[in-house]
């Protein structure tokens, strides 16, 4: 195969690391031991007002969902669950690493003394710059090598932080749980990503793109990380108080909500009424993603509802309709159909973010309430709410550029014939990057049915593969 070993890729990339890390990065006043000094200068009586207690709950939950959520709702293929969880841990473990230097460089560089000064907030924010690397990873899923997604997440979290940059900073959209900055970009990064690696040989490994009982069920425990602690997402880095009471209530509404119209669509689109696993693993999530851009805003708890009853059904309908479409007629071969799940809500949740932030008034937010929501402070503080809703829908406009530009560039690199991607009848299998102990060739399973004269003996492999023998006694 000619595979190129990730190895020396990991060694070099950790040192760099080490070396920015040594050079940037420092703590920031509530992580440093002078927080004893700052306490006392600002009249601070007690170490529960540190920014720690405040976020550290919320920073686990986003933690869980980027290593646990992501990492098994990807282990649905059938001989795929190794890449799936490793990678989406090697992904995470490099991206968050360089997310802090990006973000630093561009958020928090302090002009006197050349640093980056971390705190909790800083892990949340990496983690939520990764996020939408293993958004774009699932796109590729089974069909690149892992220094293919190191360089993937290299220039994907490059692009994430200069997007954020101009969203947050130079548009001042508001993107407390991401529609935009994460789902969006990653969305349309993934996906462009696998429209330049589009693969017309790819037939070749149908054998492994499916899912079997126990694949779909390690997937769904995923499925259900991610759904409990979306609502920890979509407020992690809100202010404190009102608007992160508001995003946990609306973001929990909101997914309560599109479980429902995606358990109907699935059961409607199914002849037999039965539910497709696919479907329930991915879709329910959906609202979760639509509602990110608006979850701390006064979106009203009807409004929550409404959002997630219209995701639900648009994402389920896009896995039936839009998936196979986007592969026989543009050649998308989107193998855990994020553009469903993560791209389409997001461009919803950046028009939903528009339309409620330019209808936002005085009479439901209070006068300081609307300055509080929308930062209406400093070189903003003359901004009308109808110029924000036409900024916010800005900012959509910039994230689907970013990574529909920025991945057609990086999927034009990842093309070259130097990173070791598998083959089009090696794709979807573990056996070619890992060390699997029981081969899919290998291992068979006897199973001795007894029919009335007769004996039969089933063969199955673990590709579930079948070959019955009747032996007749």
């Amino acid at each position: 195969l000619g595979l190129l070993p990730p190895l020396p890729f990991c060694f070099v990339w950790q040192i760099a690391m080490i070396i920015l890390f040594g050079v940037f990065i420092r703590y920031d006043e509530e992580s440093d031991t002078h927080w004893v000094e700052t306490k006392a200068h600002d009249n601070i009586t007690s170490d529960i007002e540190n920014d720690f207690y405040f976020r550290y709950p919320s920073f686990q939950d986003v933690h869980v969902m980027i290593f646990v959520g992501f990492g098994f709702l990807m282990t649905f293929l059938k001989r795929y669950s190794f890449g799936a969880v490793g990678f989406n841990f090697l992904i995470a473990s490099f991206g968050l690493q360089w997310a802090l230097l990006m973000q630093g460089w561009f958020h928090s560089l302090d002009p006197q003394t050349g640093k980056i000064f971390i705190g909790v907030e800083s892990l949340i924010n990496a983690d939520f710059c990764v996020a939408g690397c293993l958004i774009a990873y699932g796109a590729v899923l089974g069909k690149v090598s892992p220094v293919q997604l190191l360089v993937m997440t290299l220039f994907g979290v490059t692009l994430f932080a200069v997007e954020e940059y101009i969203i947050l900073n130079l548009l001042h959209a508001r993107d407390a749980g991401g529609s935009m900055v994460i789902h969006t970009f990653g969305g349309y990064y993934g996906l462009t990503i696998s429209w330049v690696l589009y693969r017309p040989n790819l037939h070749q490994s149908k054998r492994m793109q499916g899912s079997v009982y126990h694949s779909d069920i390690f997937a769904m425990i995923g499925t259900l990380f991610l759904w409990m602690f979306w609502p920890s997402f979509n407020s992690a880095i809100t202010d404190h108080g009102d608007g992160q009471h508001r995003a946990v209530i609306n973001t929990y509404l909101c997914l309560a909500s599109t479980v429902l119209t995606t358990v109907a669509i699935s059961s409607l689109s199914q002849k037999t009424g039965k539910l497709d696993m696919v479907h329930i693993q991915n879709s329910t999530l959906a609202g979760g993603v639509a509602l990110g851009t608006a979850a701390e805003f006064m979106i009203s708890p009807y409004g929550a509802l409404i959002v997630g009853f219209f995701c639900g059904i648009i994402s389920t309908m896009g896995y039936i309709f839009i998936s196979p479409f986007l592969e026989k007629t543009l050649k998308i071969q989107d193998t855990c159909g994020i553009h469903n799940l993560h791209a389409m809500p997001g461009v919803i949740g950046g028009i939903v973010g528009a339309i409620t932030a330019a209808a936002a008034s005085e009479s439901v937010y209070g006068k300081q309430g609307l300055i509080n929501t929308f930062d209406f402070t400093g070189d903003f503080k003359d901004r009308t709410v109808l110029t924000q809703g036409g900024y916010q829908a800005a900012g959509m406009c910039v994230s689907i550029v970013f990574g529909v530009v920025g991945g057609a560039i990086v999927g034009s690199i990842l093309k070259l014939p130097i990173w070791g991607d598998p083959a089009d009848e090696n794709c979807f299998d573990d056996e070619v990057y890992w060390e699997v102990s029981e081969p899919a060739t290998h291992h068979l399973l006897f199973i001795i049915q007894p029919l009335g004269g007769a004996i039969v003996f089933d063969l199955v492999s673990r590709d579930e593969l079948q070959t019955t023998f009747e032996i007749f006694i």
